[in-house]
Parts: structure tokens; C-alpha cells; sequence
């Protein structure tokens, strides 16, 4: 930020009276995406609610059978979200990327009223990801394109509280549709299906095309000690990167993304922290199982979650712009550590759950906006989707490892030295993850991201 300079940059809009006219603080297209994330997650959630319990009290299966198929529910989207990513940048049409992932989870939603075993559940939850692996990269480029690199932190943040506002009515509904409709779950499913249709509507209406890139800052400012590269807005010759006139994004371009020295960096620590985060349906599953509570409530533990995050969120995005976005990452993945105690060291503690709730929702309002803002400091502008992709593809990759690699340790081992194994290893990996996006010295040279000389050929 410079302060003194108080002329309008080039470019900038102005009022009659001369004053340059500040762009608003969340740019319309972050606001217009948050209320299709609200609607679509009012759907999935209602879903989400009751499928443990569900597949685990209804259909019988095993910890390991819901440890395989909780993994195949995050590891297809996982393989999908490269797809979306790269063909989102390849069209240069995010949105209509995004549209086909929402319509294709839409549509997955009815089918659950005629699955009833494992086999098609479980061909139905890989479409259902199918989608969401489809729509989440190009919707969180168009996030970041629309927003100066030093606000990314708390447009995120408004997006996944947003986001999560959906999450906390979706258990709700789930709730209430359990206990006042007959055939509750069909229930839970039917109504789920016309919530995820509105969702697609409103994205078609109101969320547009493009998103302007936002502006690259003048000079890299400093965080954590190292200077921060930020989002490339344009070309060096002044071209919109990801406009109608410049050429097609090839297969070549996008893999060359991890030769980018900070992406990689991200990459290997999101996919390391992934390995050992206990996914939330086996979090809600211990819950139960440690502290006796009740399978009517069982739907309802995941609005403690979501109320946490969506309270803290935008503060957290807000501070991780702040402050450096390594430091409320790392301290994220710390408090979900602390849960993992908690749960392990006073099982019969009257407060535990709640406790417990509150340090998960922690753990998502200091990570799940940030590590993506983090990332779009760090790719070009024409290839943000695909550098999104790959980052979150690492991620759930790794968390599809730990759904089977944790149901296996439940079922051989019991759950407390399964989640004792999950807590060890993510100490480890917290510490892996510290050094290795530790701060550069104050003299190294330019990131990658900002300096055009060391892009890799393709993306200057």
C-alpha cells in the first residue's frame, strides 16, 4: 500500500468531481457465487447430515466400508477437479464449467431415492463429486480473478461464510425433515434434489461470465519476512491473459505450473496435512461413538461446525491478508490437533463435544479460504483455475488416502488408536509443512509469480 500516493492509478475509474471511484470491498461476482454456494450447500449438506449414519445404521456397513466409500465420495472429485480446472483456463469460460458441475450434482440428487445398497450408492456419490470436482477450481478462479491479490483473504472468507451458512441450514432441514416426514431419509434426499436445481438457476442468472482480473500490485509487499508474489492481472505487454485474444492454454502450460517454486511448496504441504485430517463424517462418527450421543442428534453436529466458521471465516481471511497466510494456516491445522486430544484424553467429559465442535469449526475458518487465496498469490492469472486444481487435488487425494487408511485402523485397531495414529501423524506432517513454507530471506529474488522472466514458457 502507498499511502502518500493519493492520484488514481491508470486506468481507474473516476467521479465527476475527479475523484477516483474505489472499487466495492467484495466484488459482486464474489457475492453472487456465495449465494449459489449457500443454496448448493443447503442441498449437499442435508445429504451429508445423514449419510453416516444412513450407511453405517441403515445399510450396515463396516468402518472400513464407510472408510472406502467416504474416500471414493472426496477422491473422485479429486481427480475431476483437474479436469475442471485446466478446461475452465483451456474455454476461458469458468462459468460455464462451474454450471456443468452444478448440474451434474443436481441431477445426482434424486437418484439417491432409488439407491439402495452399497454398489449404487456409491456409483452415485462419485457423480455427485464428479460435479463438484467440475465446478470447485473455476469457482474459485473466478473468486480470485475478481479481487485484488491483498483483499484474495477475505473474499475467500465472505465466500465460505457464505458457504457455510448453507452448511449450518442444511443439518437443520435434515433435521427436522428426520423427524416430521415418514421415510425420512427419501425425504431428506427429494427435497435435497429441488434445493440443488435453485442453485443452478441462480448461477445462470446472476453470476456473470468473466471476472476481470484484479489488478497486480506495484511492487511485492512483504509477509512472514518474504516478499509476497502477487496475482498477475495482465501480461507484461498488457493483454488480458485470460481474455478472447490470447491463445489456448495447452496440457504443457498447466503441468509446467509446478516448476512454480511457491506452488509446489503448497501443493506438498496441503497434500501432507491431508494425509492426516480425519475427514468430517468420521470426526461426527468418533463423536458419537466416544461420547454415547443419541442417533437423533447425530444430524446435528455438524451445525456446530458450520457456526463457527461461519463467524469467524471473514475475520480469519481478513487476518490471514494480515498477518501472513502461512501462520493462520499452520495455526489452523494446531487447534484441529488440539481436538484429536480432546477427544482421545476426556471422552467422558460432559463438555467435549461442543469443545470438540468448536476447535473444527476453527480449523476450517483458518484453512479452507486461506490455503486457495495462498494459492492465487502464486499462479498467473490465465492459469489460476488449473493452479487452484492442482493444489486441491493433492488435498483430497491425500484425504481420500486417510478415509481408507483411518476406516481400516478403526476396524482393525478400535477408534482411539486409530485417531491416536491420525494425531501423531499430523503433528508430523504440521512440522514438515512449517519448515518446508517457511520464509525466504529478505534478499531472494522475485517470485515466479510476479517476474515474467522466470515463468515457464507458455504462461509469460
Amino acid at each position: 500500500m502507498y499511502l502518500a500516493d493519493r492520484s488514481a492509478p491508470a486506468g481507474a475509474k473516476t467521479a465527476p468531481d475527479g475523484a477516483p471511484v474505489r472499487p466495492p470491498a467484495i466484488a459482486p461476482t464474489v457475492l453472487a457465487l456465495g449465494a449459489v454456494s449457500l443454496i448448493t450447500d443447503v442441498s449437499s449438506e442435508m445429504v451429508t447430515a445423514v449419510l453416516p449414519l444412513y450407511l453405517v445404521a441403515g445399510l450396515g456397513l463396516s468402518p472400513l466400508g464407510f472408510g472406502a466409500l467416504d474416500g471414493v465420495y472426496n477422491g473422485v472429485g479429486a481427480l475431476v477437479q483437474l479436469t475442471g480446472g485446466h478446461l475452465a483456463d483451456r474455454v476461458r469460460n469458468h462459468k460455464l464449467i462451474a454450471g456443468i458441475g452444478y448440474g451434474l450434482s443436481a441431477l445426482c440428487k434424486p437418484l439417491l431415492l432409488l439407491a439402495h445398497s452399497l454398489g449404487p450408492v456409491g456409483v452415485v456419490l462419485a457423480l455427485e463429486r464428479t460435479g463438484k470436482g467440475l465446478r470447485t477450481a473455476p469457482r474459485d478462479a473466478l473468486i480470485s480473478l475478481s479481487t485484488p491479490p491483498e483483499s484474495q483473504g477475505r473474499a475467500f472468507g465472505v465466500h465460505r461464510a457464505m458457504d457455510t451458512t448453507g452448511a449450518l441450514l442444511g443439518p437443520l432441514a435434515a433435521f427436522f425433515i428426520l423427524n416430521a416426514a415418514v421415510g425420512g431419509y427419501d425425504a431428506v434426499f427429494g427435497v435435497s434434489a429441488c434445493v440443488a436445481v435453485l442453485g443452478v438457476v441462480v448461477l445462470m442468472l446472476f453470476v456473470p461470465s468473466g471476472a476481470a482480473p484484479g489488478p497486480a500490485p506495484e511492487a511485492a509487499t512483504k509477509r512472514d519476512g518474504a516478499k509476497r508474489g502477487g496475482a498477475v492481472g495482465a501480461d507484461p505487454d498488457g493483454t488480458d491473459p485470460g481474455g478472447a485474444h490470447s491463445p489456448r492454454v495447452s496440457v504443457r502450460e498447466a503441468a509446467a505450473l509446478l516448476r512454480l517454486p511457491r506452488l509446489r511448496a503448497l501443493a506438498l504441504c496441503a497434500a501432507l496435512l491431508g494425509l492426516t485430517t480425519v475427514s468430517d463424517a468420521f470426526l461426527y462418527l468418533l463423536l458419537q461413538d466416544r461420547t454415547g450421543i443419541h442417533e437423533q442428534w447425530f444430524p446435528l453436529l455438524p451445525l456446530g461446525t458450520a457456526a463457527v466458521f461461519l463467524l469467524l471465516a471473514v475475520p480469519a481471511g481478513a487476518l490471514a491478508d494480515r498477518i501472513g497466510r502461512r501462520t493462520v494456516f499452520l495455526a489452523g491445522h494446531a487447534l484441529l490437533l488440539a481436538g484429536y486430544g480432546l477427544l482421545l484424553s476426556a471422552p467422558h467429559w460432559p463438555a467435549l463435544p461442543y469443545l470438540v465442535l468448536v476447535l473444527h469449526g476453527l480449523f476450517y475458518a483458518a484453512t479452507d479460504g486461506v490455503l486457495p487465496a495462498a494459492v492465487g498469490a502464486s499462479v498467473p492469472a490465465k492459469l489460476r483455475a488449473t493452479g487452484l486444481a492442482v493444489v486441491g487435488t493433492g488435498q483430497a487425494l491425500a484425504r481420500f488416502g486417510c478415509s481408507l487408511a483411518f476406516g481400516a485402523a478403526w476396524t482393525m485397531w478400535g477408534a482411539g488408536p486409530a485417531l491416536a495414529a491420525a494425531a501423531a501423524g499430523l503433528c508430523c506432517c504440521a512440522a514438515v509443512a512449517g519448515f518446508v513454507l517457511r520464509p525466504a530471506a529478505p534478499d531472494t529474488e522475485p517470485d515466479s509469480a510476479t517476474d515474467p522472466a522466470r515463468l515457464p514458457r507458455g504462461t509469460r
